[in-house]
């Protein structure tokens, strides 16, 4: 089974693009652990909230098939914010270099709308090209999400993996 993992920076349209496709495959999805973590406890987070969410994020992957984000977006945000990644996460990320994993990596082409964990609305570009960079570096195949009919745009890239 093929892995389909939204990702790419803050408010570039990922949750709602993965409701959008599960409710078009009919079937379920995995949520973001961050947003569920972070709602959850009643202070700012931390560095090593990051390793918590992470453990999180790799139980609950196991029994879905769409993924709103993964571990390549906690690495990200925990370098970009504190300049450094647990091994922990990175090994994981190695080891998930075995699967089958495809991703849709969402352009920040749409207005950033406000939300209490979005950090970084100037910051999407640089963000975008990070998660490029990134997806490029490890090898897993992904499509970029952009313009206009991002929805249909999405179907057809994906549609091969749940015929």
């Amino acid at each position: 089974m093929t892995k389909i993992i939204l990702t790419g920076p803050e408010c570039s349209g990922k949750t709602t693009l993965c409701k959008k496709i599960s409710k078009h495959f009919k079937i379920d999805y995995n949520p973001e652990k961050s947003r569920e973590y972070l709602e959850k406890i009643n202070r700012d987070y931390c560095k090593e909230d990051l390793l918590t969410i992470s453990k999180q994020q790799i139980l609950s992957e196991k029994k879905f098939q769409i993924l709103d984000t993964d571990l390549l977006t906690i690495k990200i945000w925990s370098e970009y914010k504190y300049g450094h990644c647990e091994k922990w996460i990175t090994d994981k990320i190695k080891w998930q270099k075995k699967e089958k994993r495809f991703y849709l990596l969402c352009k920040p082409d749409i207005p950033w709308v406000y939300d209490m964990q979005r950090e970084n609305p100037n910051e999407r570009e640089e963000l975008f090209k990070i998660y490029e960079n990134l997806l490029n570096k490890i090898g897993h195949e992904y499509y970029t999400v952009e313009g206009k009919n991002r929805l249909k745009k999405c179907i057809l890239k994906i549609s091969k993996f749940f015929s």
